[in-house]
């Protein structure tokens, strides 16, 4: 008896002494409720198969089917049926790669209709649709999280919900249901959106400009996804189209990539226009949601007032989120300022990434690609002094399938509020450790430093960390 209590004692020392280390816990998933018309264009159906290979990140709560300036009078969530029974048949392997892909079954009890009327036509009495009425019940749920709401083509069916809920709760139940909800639009393809901005001025909303069901076209950030900066112009060359085209689609999307793959259609405009709605929603390091003007794959916006607005043919009463600019580096060396650079910038990431996520498809795990693990050996937000050198470090960062590594430190000035003539110049910024030396300032100053890590697999996949440095004087 004495030789077990010994034994019991020994080993309840040896726990105190051996050191533990805290886990972050992982982090809390994103509620996404999707609107789109698919079936207008070749985009909205490219769009949902990306959206599907990354549906693990997230709880999807909806898939409506609605209408828009390019489908007034029809909608086809029987598209939407058909590409995620296409993801149901490539689930299983999908789960050899990653976790959290959810049951088809489940995915196909969250399409809804919304009515086959265009704009404000279907907002009102007797507009109620299963759509409009799953986004009040996704809403009303007992979940503090928001509810992110890409919207693809028009927006009368959250008008709609809104709508209701305004005529039938309280002013405080109405500030308390819209206070969930965060919207990003691409463009304003119906006359929904505007309405929605005035009638409810603290919704979260997102809107890049472009086509306007109220007549025009204007500069939009989403068009970096696959357009050109000019693409009239032969001899310049931002982005690389290359990568955007039919045949890279093709190649590594389309043909003999399985069942989903399949159901990436060809372009007839421009590929996946209504991605970057949800770009920013991918947990891949870089993005924030909750701040759009600190910059993702999905662009980068900034919260533009009455006063500064400049592209909108209708005039707002709010501050906004709408596009921002980035000064860039193009292939041909050429430096590009425009807001399509906020996302054509990480184009060859978001491209890569696609292409090894569907082979996730149909390959088993050693076959594949996954991406690294970006990390930090310190916090994600540092202070330093005028002067003082500032050591940013990636120590810890790996790679799931053993490849090497390659590092890379981006200053992104315009995210932070230090607006100096010097730019920092980032010592060792293709190493795993860089530093820079703090500007001069005369106020507390905010700095963003972008940690790149990129494996050598096939294809090369990227992660990211982001460091935000406060310089003070």
């Amino acid at each position: 008896m004495k030789r077990i209590y010994f034994l019991i004692v020994l080993l309840l020392l040896a726990s105190l002494s051996t050191p533990s280390f805290a886990q972050s816990p992982p982090p809390q998933k994103l509620r996404v409720l999707v609107l789109t018309d698919i079936e207008n264009e070749p985009d909205d159906a490219q769009s949902l198969v990306r959206f599907l290979t990354y549906v693990n990140q997230w709880d999807v709560e909806g898939l409506i089917a609605t209408t828009s300036v390019h489908q007034q009078k029809r909608i086809a969530p029987e598209r939407i049926r058909r590409i995620v029974e296409a993801y149901g048949k490539v689930r299983n392997n999908l789960l050899l790669h990653e976790k959290g892909y959810p049951e088809t079954a489940y995915l196909l009890s969250v399409i809804k209709p919304a009515i086959p009327k265009y704009g404000m036509d279907a907002v009102g009495s007797g507009n109620d649709s299963e759509g409009s009425e799953h986004i009040i019940a996704v809403v009303d749920k007992k979940d503090d999280r928001p509810v992110w709401v890409p919207v693809w083509g028009g927006a009368n069916c959250l008008a709609q919900a809104l709508w209701k809920v305004r005529q039938t709760r309280t002013p405080e139940e109405v500030d308390k249901f819209v206070a969930k909800l965060r919207v990003y639009t691409i463009s304003d393809q119906d006359d929904s959106g505007p309405w929605l901005r005035k009638t409810f001025p603290n919704l979260f909303y997102i809107v890049s400009p472009g086509f306007h069901a109220l007549g025009g076209y204007e500069p939009s950030t989403w068009r970096g996804i696959s357009g050109d900066v000019f693409p009239y112009a032969p001899g310049f060359a931002g982005p690389d189209s290359n990568i955007v085209n039919n045949a890279w689609l093709d190649a590594n999307i389309r043909k003999n990539h399985g069942p989903l793959g399949a159901e990436h259609p060809h372009t007839d405009y421009i590929m996946e226009g209504d991605t970057p709605s949800f770009f920013n929603l991918i947990d891949n390091g870089l993005s924030d949601p909750e701040h759009p003007n600190y910059g993702s794959w999905g662009g980068r916006y900034e919260l533009y007032t009455p006063r500064t607005r400049k592209w909108f043919l209708e005039p707002e009463t709010r501050p906004i989120w709408t596009d921002a600019e980035d000064q860039v580096k193009g292939i041909d060396g050429g430096w590009y300022a425009s807001n399509k650079a906020t996302i054509w910038r990480w184009r060859q990431a978001y491209q890569n990434d696609f292409a090894a996520r569907i082979n996730w498809t149909t390959k088993p795990y050693k076959e594949a690609n996954h991406p690294p693990v970006a990390r930090l050996s310190h916090a994600n937000q540092l202070q330093a002094k005028s002067g003082e050198t500032v050591t940013l470090s990636a120590e810890g960062s790996t790679d799931p399938d053993g490849n090497e590594l390659t590092y890379e430190w981006i200053y992104y000035p315009e995210v932070g509020t230090y607006a100096g003539s010097r730019l920092p110049k980032v010592s060792n910024s293709q190493q795993k450790v860089a530093s820079f030396t703090a500007p001069k300032v005369t106020k507390p100053e905010t700095m963003h430093f972008i940690l790149a890590v990129t494996d050598k697999g096939t294809p090369a996949l990227t992660r990211y960390q982001r460091v935000i440095v406060t310089i003070m004087p």
